[in-house]
């Protein structure tokens, strides 16, 4: 080391008039000092052994030999590397682009032991061997995500949350009303009304009086029954027009688990029946036993529903109208029953028709003409389990249906907040078809050959909307139409 070091500052070298000089050259020049002359090499040699993928190599004896031979005769004597040369000397890179080396790794040296035992590489850097290799825990809430049952999101809009609750209101209609009902019964306070409510419930005879006295056109055309169309969405198609001079009795197919389809079509204004068919008021038929509910039967003679009983239905069609005596009535009876909701499959339409000819009889007797209504996509909205597979509960089922009047089907669909598990029906479009009507001929006492005669024209009327609309309205069949019982 010289006493009289050449000054680094920037400052000091400017007053000596010398050049300027980098940090790096002058480290190099302090290493360069430090170090032993014998085990020194060149800033020439270093250059040389650095290579273009970061590895130094260490010159073998051999080479160095080498060297010296072929530098014979030229001036062998160390030399400084010019600014040129120090810009030449690459410096490895990580993977990530940054060069240095990454914080908390070190360089690994990598000894290989040749013929005279010399160090000959120097690898890129790699983890520290120290560190120890973290072993995880099972990953919280991943059997969520993995879960069969998808769960709705909370970014759900305003419009379809409402018709969710339409849907909901409807569908526990009737345990929502007796629900209701006995929570009132707890309050003693309130049974000198109650009592003879419940009274006039039981011999209340407006469900099948004919008067549709109870008939609120405010409620069947409420926004609400709009939000509950759109939830599947439902729609109305005619096939022809309808004289508003003429009774009639539509045929509803298929009955589903609950017949969604009929009530938004029928029993309100959601999907423009008056706009359809004016001038004609129909009224769509259920059990005689749901106006002997308490709050219920409020809530469904509102509605302009009525009993589905014979002595209803002579009434209705008998009563009001223009002339007084029903005409440019109707009523809506779902054909099938609680018989047909037990072969409610997606991807099928049973229809229960083939001896189910009351309704025939009824509109000879009255003078109505029959109009049938098939329903695409009342048996997708809900999926139940397959009672012929299960011959126990298919029996109990029909014990039930016989003793009570109704059947119980075991089926699900979505739910409030899930689109997998529940008694919601499923978001599935529901297209109500009307056909065209079939004129009878008025008679008390009708033959058996003209009932059997207007019912095979039904059958065909109802075989020709299956045929003309199947492939726009039932895409993901599984079966054609079937004609059962």
């Amino acid at each position: 080391m010289s006493l009289n070091a050449e000054p680094s500052v920037p400052e000091e070298r400017e007053a000596h008039h010398l050049p300027p000089k980098t940090y790096a050259d002058a480290a190099e020049e302090a290493l360069d000092e430090h170090a032993p002359a014998d085990s020194k090499p060149s800033k020439v040699e270093n250059v040389k052994n650095i290579q273009t993928n970061g590895t130094i190599r260490i010159p073998s004896a051999e080479e160095k030999e080498k060297e010296q031979y072929e530098g014979h005769g030229q001036d062998n004597s160390p030399k400084s590397p010019t600014r040129s040369h120090r810009r030449n000397l690459s410096i490895p890179k990580l993977s990530n682009g940054t060069s240095g080396r990454k914080r908390g790794e070190s360089e690994v040296f990598e000894k290989h032991q040749g013929g005279n035992g010399q160090l000959t590489s120097i690898k890129s850097p790699r983890p520290m061997e120290w560190k120890s290799q973290l072993q995880s825990g099972r990953q919280a809430g991943a059997g969520w995500q993995r879960s069969k049952i998808r769960f709705a999101p909370l970014s759900v809009p305003l419009q379809r949350r409402l018709q969710t609750l339409a849907v909901l209101m409807h569908t526990l209609s009737i345990a929502g009303s007796l629900f209701i009902f006995f929570l009132l019964c707890a309050i003693p306070l309130l049974w000198p009304i109650l009592l003879p409510y419940v009274i006039y419930v039981l011999f209340s005879n407006a469900g099948t009086s004919g008067e549709l006295s109870f008939r609120s056109e405010r409620a069947r055309r409420s926004k609400v029954w709009s939000l509950f169309a759109s939830y599947f969405p439902a729609r109305l198609h005619r096939s022809q027009e309808l004289e508003p001079t003429r009774k009639y009795i539509f045929g509803y197919h298929p009955h589903g688990i609950i017949s969604h389809g009929a009530f938004a079509a029928f029993a309100t204004e959601a999907l423009g029946f008056s706009q359809l068919f004016p001038g004609i008021t129909n009224t769509l038929l259920t059990l005689d036993s749901n106006f002997r509910l308490p709050l219920y039967r409020e809530y469904a003679l509102r509605m302009g529903l009525a009993s589905v009983s014979r002595e209803s239905c002579e009434n209705i069609l008998s009563k009001g109208g223009r002339n007084g005596e029903g005409m440019g009535r109707a009523i809506t009876i779902v054909v099938g029953g609680a018989r047909e909701s037990l072969d409610a499959q997606p991807g099928t339409l049973r229809l229960v028709l083939g001896r189910r000819k009351g309704f025939v009889k009824l509109a000879i007797r009255s003078g109505a003409d029959l109009v049938p209504v098939l329903a695409f996509g009342e048996n997708e909205i809900y999926k139940q389990v397959d009672a012929k597979s299960h011959p126990f509960l298919n029996k109990f089922q029909l014990l039930v249906k016989k003793v009570m009047g109704f059947t119980v089907p075991i089926f699900h669909a979505r739910g409030i907040f899930n689109y997998d598990v529940g008694m919601m029906p499923y978001r599935r479009p529901l297209n109500v078809v009307v056909g065209k009507p079939i004129q009878v001929v008025q008679s008390d006492h009708p033959d058996i050959t003209y009932i059997d005669e207007v019912h095979a024209r039904y059958v065909e009327e109802l075989r020709r909307i299956w045929e003309d609309h199947k492939d726009m309205f039932a895409r993901e069949r599984q079966e054609e139409m079937q004609i059962m019982e």
